[in-house]
């Protein structure tokens, strides 16, 4: 008996087992120790009918029996659970012959519920199981400002499309998809606000329009405790200098971290005081904090990538933004931190009546060596005082000549052995300037008359000759035209107007006061033109 049984049992596997597909009638997402049920019904059959519901989990070639009854027995397969069961005992009666069980995440994978009567095949139904599970980092109670990890995984993982995270109040958070991980939404520095349900949102493969399956995950944060980050790595400290506003990249620890925070002291300070917070980048929330400082300050690119959590600063300094900086990136509770004590060099040129100062600035003295002027020509010395602490300078004669003309270069040394220099150049005057314009260089006015003058005399002249020139003749034919009568023809204008004139002739009305006066500016015109 007990031979005849096993050999039922192995020939009905074979069989049932040769007619499955991959293609499933359903998928459906389940979360890990939740129950879930798998539906299977046919109300159609009654009385003697054969269930076999068998297994297929991610990964496996074969299908494998779960369960299996018929009108006189029922049979556990090596594939059974012991939380799963027929979820309706009479299911010969009723027809509901669904599957129950409380699934663990290996269980993902193919069901199958194959019904028979007598040895035909009444129905099949392939069920794509998958096994959700969230964790949630770190666990209750969740401290304020410590980094909250929220992580959905399921199995299989090629059955899901996305998975996507929405904060209360529907918020999309960013996600990132990590191989052997899941999908990870965090949230730094946690506030008592930031708690409250978040939700999980599974999509299958398949068909996009539909719903994606929703898991709620309660987020509590701890109204009385803080985190404190204990845990810190320290990188060596990296000593430096650089020119004022020239780009000077601060170097920040290499992990790929949550969330960065830049401090800085200023340079020489005279007690070690706090350091001050001057840039912070979440890159989950997508939230920058920016003070005065930061605006001489940006988060480098390539090869560094803020969004993706490779943080460096791009720093463009003046002269007082030396001191000391320290970045520290911060993944999960564990932080790193970077520490960078900077000096800026800068030189000028200042002019005076008799000289050209150059000076040279530096900061954060307690790292620097020494400070001197060079000139291009080596053999020429220069003199050089200490002007104040941080500065140095040397002083040319005016004019400059070709002597002094060139490139003075000021050397910054540190205590470590780097240097970094900045150069000035010192070009000859041009040999007009027209930039500056002094009193003397401007005409006098009695020039500018004596120049003037003559010319609208000239001018004058030659118009009062032009016109003497025409009256003459004008005159005379006006006298050969009234030669017979005895009066002046000066006293009535009027008519010799009224006479057609000749062509081109100007008539003038001249009233003379004394004796010849008629002609006196013509005649001195004449002397001016001679």
């Amino acid at each position: 008996m007990e031979s005849g049984f096993l050999t039922f049992i192995l020939v009905s596997s074979f069989t049932v087992s040769s007619s499955h597909t991959d293609t499933p009638d359903e998928v459906l997402v389940a979360r890990e120790d939740e129950p879930t049920t798998l539906i299977c019904a046919d109300k159609t059959v009654r009385g003697a009918v054969a269930i076999n519901w068998m297994q297929k989990l991610s990964g496996a070639d074969e299908w494998k029996l779960v369960l299996s009854a018929n009108e006189r027995t029922e049979l556990s397969g090596g594939a059974s659970k012991a939380s799963m069961r027929w979820t309706d005992p009479n299911f010969r009666d009723t027809g509901v012959f669904s599957l129950f069980f409380l699934p663990k995440m290996k269980d993902g994978g193919f069901y199958s519920c194959l019904i028979k009567q007598q040895e035909r095949k009444v129905k099949e139904r392939i069920i794509l199981l998958v096994i959700f599970k969230v964790t949630v980092v770190p666990a209750a109670p969740i401290l304020q400002l410590s980094t909250l990890a929220l992580i959905a995984s399921v199995n299989p993982d090629s059955a899901v499309a996305k998975i996507t995270w929405e904060a209360p109040g529907g918020i999309s958070m960013k996600s990132e998809r990590k191989p052997n991980t899941g999908t990870v939404a965090k949230l730094p520095l946690l506030q008592i606000s930031d708690g409250g349900a978040y939700v999980c949102l599974v999509h299958p493969q398949g068909d996009s329009s539909r719903a994606p399956f929703p898991f709620n995950v309660d987020v509590t944060v701890d109204a009385d405790n803080v985190a404190s980050f204990t845990n810190i790595t320290h990188a060596p400290l990296i000593s430096t200098a650089t020119q004022a506003h020239t780009s000077f990249t601060l170097t920040c620890p290499a992990v790929q971290g949550d969330y960065v925070l830049l401090h800085w002291q200023p340079p020489d300070a005279r007690k070690r005081t706090n350091m001050k917070l001057v840039y912070q980048y979440d890159r989950w929330r997508g939230s920058t904090l920016l003070t005065e400082q930061s605006k001489k300050l940006q988060l480098a690119g390539p090869p560094y990538n803020a969004e993706a959590g490779s943080f460096s600063f791009l720093l463009t300094p003046g002269w007082k933004d030396g001191g000391l900086y320290a970045c520290d990136v911060f993944l999960n509770s564990v932080a790193f931190s970077q520490r960078t004590r900077l000096s800026v060099l800068k030189v000028k040129a200042t002019y005076s009546s008799s000289k050209l100062q150059l000076g040279c600035l530096y900061s954060e003295l307690s790292q620097v060596q020494s400070a001197k002027w060079t000139y291009q020509n080596k053999s020429h010395q220069l003199h050089s005082e200490t002007s104040g602490l941080g500065s140095i300078s040397t002083s040319l004669p005016l004019p400059i000549t070709s002597d002094t003309a060139g490139n003075y270069t000021c050397t910054l040394q540190l205590k470590n052995g780097q240097t970094v220099q900045a150069t000035q150049a010192v070009t000859l005057p041009h040999e007009e300037s027209v930039s500056v314009t002094t009193p003397s260089q401007l005409p006098s006015l009695s020039a500018l008359l004596l120049l003037v003058v003559p010319l609208v005399a000239a001018a004058v002249c030659v118009l009062l000759w032009r016109q003497k020139h025409i009256s003459d003749r004008s005159i005379e034919q006006s006298l050969s035209v009234h030669s017979g009568e005895a009066e002046n023809i000066y006293e009535n204008p009027e008519d010799i107007r009224q006479q057609a004139p000749p062509e081109g002739s100007v008539y003038m009305d001249l009233k003379p006061r004394g004796e010849d006066d008629v002609y006196e500016e013509l005649e001195r015109c004449e002397r001016c033109q001679s």
